[in-house]
């Protein structure tokens, strides 16, 4: 037999990838492989990208082996005081003797194929896994793959064969040396896994002799669950069995060694780096690599956001290299109109969703008009997304406008044009409940007023409509709790996952108005094709109590019910649905088609009468954000609809 051919033979099939020392005997210890630690960190350098667009990158690491043990041949047993592998050492002729010994009798008949060294446990199996039996002339093609199969049955650590001349022909012999007995198995290395389910996984039996196929398998289903789990850099590094039959299985898990942003101008390092999920001498996953960049784009300050990993300076650790591409976040917009009723109109708004690189949000909007009894007003907010550790963040808003406000009875025919005016302000803090899961309170006062009738059929400024302006108009104080789970992909322009909130208003605390109001919210969002989308939204809500003009339920424009006025249906309940179909037209160009259905009511759990609507929209991706231009059929007729920024 080829020794080559045979050694290169026991190397792929004695203990398959990366397990070649699972069968030692007593004693045994693997060898270090450093040519193996070598090549899997090299495997790191290719840098794999962990973007959408790179996953398969991300896969194709995950899909490497996880270490290159060093295989035993046949010709390399190592020193040992177990006196049995001694004595194996001692009788075993090298794998040239083997091969020349073999030559000599290509062609023979086999008269009689024995066993020596195997056991009553092994020698049935063995024999029912050759191929070469009585009565048939000596190959080397055929011991080869016997010997492979004797090797693939798992109980042999090695063996060779013997002839005996005899008058018909020669009796084969197969000589073994059978794994030890196995007492006990120890995992060690292992942090992020318990202990107790990776043991689920070893399936090899105390007490009986250790199969080297069986636990072959073993070792893959323990890395199989650590890369399923996101954990690709794991790898088995040393598989020992002591002289009491103890087997120990050691674990490498990969190390997040640091990290390195680059890309960043404005945007400071501690801003992008906050957003990591994983902390620096943790075992690298994934999983959490992706969501860190999922949360780093969500942030809005960037174009485009990508992952790639480096080697580490120590044995399987690498450095995760966050690259961004900066996108502006200040703006200044300046608007002006002329009416003949109100002259000239005009709008002044400062803002920076990223302000001075630290993350926080501000933004200022003054309207004016020629009469300052007329539109007037500012709004000013400020966010601090991150107050401690815990990504507590709160959220400031101050309010004084006065505007006209064009009410319509549920026909769309216009009630009244009135100024209104609404002063005060909002408090909102928000901390995380879960990964995908933050919890909100907010703190309200508000007050409303009627200020002038300006045109319609009715003139509610009179004394006549006095008591409808009390009951509506005056101060709001309420607190407002809400959940929020959010696990969209994107939520500028999300193509899976979904976004459910629940939130309940109590009114009172020394205002005007006493009432409840629960809100329930759910949107979903499934991929199909390459980047077409399904988008269902959901909502239902009831208020209960005496409740401000303000407060009350609206469905009606371009964010609820499209194809009607805006806020044309208003009462204490409602309900909203929406199903839309979302497809690239052109570049930055998406299309969509939509049906909405929804109502509000005033008593019971159900809708006395529901509004549909159909139509069609496209959406523009400009600097400023998504332009979106929506035009819809209701009962009523069709109606065209604009907005700046997402929809649902």
């Amino acid at each position: 037999m080829n020794s080559k051919k045979y050694q290169s033979l026991i190397r792929a099939v004695v203990l398959g990838v990366g397990v070649s020392t699972l069968a030692l005997p007593h004693g045994y210890a693997a060898e270090k492989n450093t040519a193996a630690e070598t090549t899997s960190a090299n495997a790191v350098t290719g840098a794999p990208v962990l973007s959408d667009a790179a996953v398969s990158a991300t896969q194709s690491l995950a899909d490497a082996p996880v270490v290159n043990a060093p295989a035993l041949t046949s010709t390399e047993v190592p020193a040992t005081s177990d006196e049995r592998a001694a004595a194996w050492a001692a009788k075993r002729p090298a794998e040239t003797e083997i091969s020349n010994y073999l030559a000599a009798q290509v062609g023979k008949t086999i008269v009689e194929i024995n066993f020596s060294g195997a056991t009553k446990a092994t020698e049935p199996t063995a024999r029912a896994a050759l191929a070469m039996h009585v009565g048939d002339a000596v190959s080397e093609e055929g011991l080869v793959k016997d010997r492979d199969a004797i090797y693939a049955t798992g109980y042999f650590y090695d063996l060779y064969p013997t002839f005996e001349q005899v008058p018909e022909g020669v009796v084969l012999t197969y000589n073994v040396l059978e794994n030890p007995e196995l007492k006990e198995v120890k995992i060690e290395g292992n942090t992020v896994e318990p202990t107790e389910a990776l043991m689920s996984l070893v399936t090899v039996k105390n007490g009986e002799l250790l199969n080297s196929r069986v636990l072959q398998e073993n070792v893959q289903a323990i890395q199989e669950k650590y890369r399923a789990d996101g954990y690709i850099l794991a790898k088995i590094t040393d598989l020992n069995i002591a002289q009491d039959g103890t087997l120990t299985i050691k674990i490498s898990e990969g190390t997040l060694e640091g990290y390195k942003v680059k890309g960043n101008k404005k945007t400071k390092e501690r801003v992008i780096l906050r957003e990591m999920r994983q902390k620096p001498g943790e075992p690298f996953n994934a999983n959490q690599a992706r969501r860190s960049m999922q949360r780093v784009y969500n942030l809005g300050f960037f174009d485009d956001v990508n992952m790639k990993l480096n080697p580490g300076v120590e044995p399987n650790a690498v450095i995760l290299e966050v690259d961004v591409v900066e996108k502006r976040t200040g703006t200044f917009s300046v608007g002006a109109g002329y009416s003949s009723q109100d002259g000239f109109i005009g709008m002044v708004g400062i803002g920076d969703t990223n302000f001075r690189g630290t993350g926080d949000a501000i933004n200022l909007t003054y309207e004016f008009s020629g009469d300052d009894s007329d539109a007037h007003g500012y709004t000013f907010s400020y966010r601090r997304p991150w107050l401690d550790k815990r990504e507590t963040a709160a959220t400031l808003r101050i309010y004084n406008r006065t505007y006209e406000y064009d009410d319509y009875d549920t026909e769309g025919n216009e009630i009244e044009a009135y100024m209104r005016k609404y002063t005060g302000g909002e408090i909102t803090l928000s901390r995380p409940h879960s990964e995908y899961s933050t919890n909100y309170i907010t703190f309200r006062n508000r007050d409303d007023r009627y200020i002038r009738h300006e045109s319609g059929r009715f003139n509610r400024s009179g004394e006549w409509a006095k008591a409808w302006r009390d009951y509506n108009f005056d101060l709001t104080r309420s607190i407002i709790l809400e959940h929020v789970t959010d696990t969209r992909d994107n939520i500028y322009s999300p193509m899976t996952g979904s976004r459910a909130s629940f939130s309940a208003e109590f009114a009172g605390l020394g205002g005007d108005f006493n009432y409840r109001k629960f809100t329930l919210e759910d949107n979903h969002y499934f991929k199909a094709g390459h980047a077409q989308v399904f988008a269902l939204r959901g909502m239902y809500g009831r208020a209960f109590g005496h409740i401000s003009e303000s407060g009350v339920f609206r469905v009606g424009g371009q964010n609820s019910l499209r194809g009607y006025r805006d806020d044309q249906f208003r009462d204490n309940n409602v309900f909203l649905g929406t199903l839309e179909y979302r497809f690239p037209v052109v570049s930055k160009v998406q299309g969509a088609l939509f049906t909405d259905f929804g109502g509000t009511w005033s008593t019971g759990w159900v809708p006395k009468n529901l509004h549909e609507s159909i139509g069609f929209g496209l959406s523009v991706q400009t600097p400023v954000g998504p332009i979106r231009i929506d035009l819809a059929h209701g009962s009523q007729g069709n109606r065209v609809h604009f907005s700046v920024g997402g929809s649902f």
